[in-house]
């Protein structure tokens, strides 16, 4: 779903596989997304429908920060990487699996791609937290620290994938309150 419509029916046999059929659906073009985790792969993809609508030569695209957060922070990744270590047939872990031992790590990738130099942080929380992204993005915006922020819930752990995006700023087809966002929340 994008903006409250079905973007897209991808077939895939895996959430993998779904990632990797949007990236191409998109034209992304960043060879780096091969080498992500599950993770951050959620986070940039979710970050490339949204940011795509918004040319990067406005002052809009370039002061956007990043704010994301999940429950599990990068806990898949810390156990592919755990098992590596314990894994008798492997001496020394990959380094591939280790630089995604930080879920912040999805945001770096989203900054990188769309030339971002703004704030940008990753919160764990054990729930969906509206008030608090709510109250975040306000104090970003009225700081003058961005001219929009663009939030997502990240959720890579187990069986669970969950992605949920949304860009906000001074002006708004929606009142932006923690009610409105849970709201979404619940219903994309």
């Amino acid at each position: 779903m994008r903006n409250g419509a079905l973007f897209a029916e991808i077939d895939a046999a895996n959430f993998e596989g779904f990632l990797k059929q949007l990236y191409v659906m998109l034209d992304c073009k960043y060879p780096k997304f091969f080498k992500m985790d599950t993770l951050s792969k959620l986070a940039f993809m979710g970050a490339e429908l949204l940011l795509s609508e918004i040319s990067e030569n406005t002052s809009e695209h370039k002061r956007t920060a990043l704010v994301f957060s999940n429950r599990s922070s990068s806990l898949e990744t810390d156990r592919k990487h755990q098992e590596a270590i314990s894994s008798h047939g492997e001496q020394y872990p990959s380094p591939a699996v280790f630089v995604y031992t930080l879920p912040n790590i999805g945001i770096g990738e989203v900054a990188i791609r769309h030339k971002l130099q703004t704030e940008n942080a990753f919160f764990v929380f054990e729930t969906f937290e509206p008030e608090f992204l709510q109250k975040y993005t306000v104090s970003l915006l009225n700081e003058n620290k961005c001219d929009q922020v663009l939030c997502g819930w990240v959720e890579v752990d187990g069986n669970e994938r969950h992605g949920f995006f949304y860009v906000v700023g001074r002006n708004g087809k929606w009142k932006h309150s923690a009610a409105t966002i849970k709201n979404f929340f619940e219903h994309d």
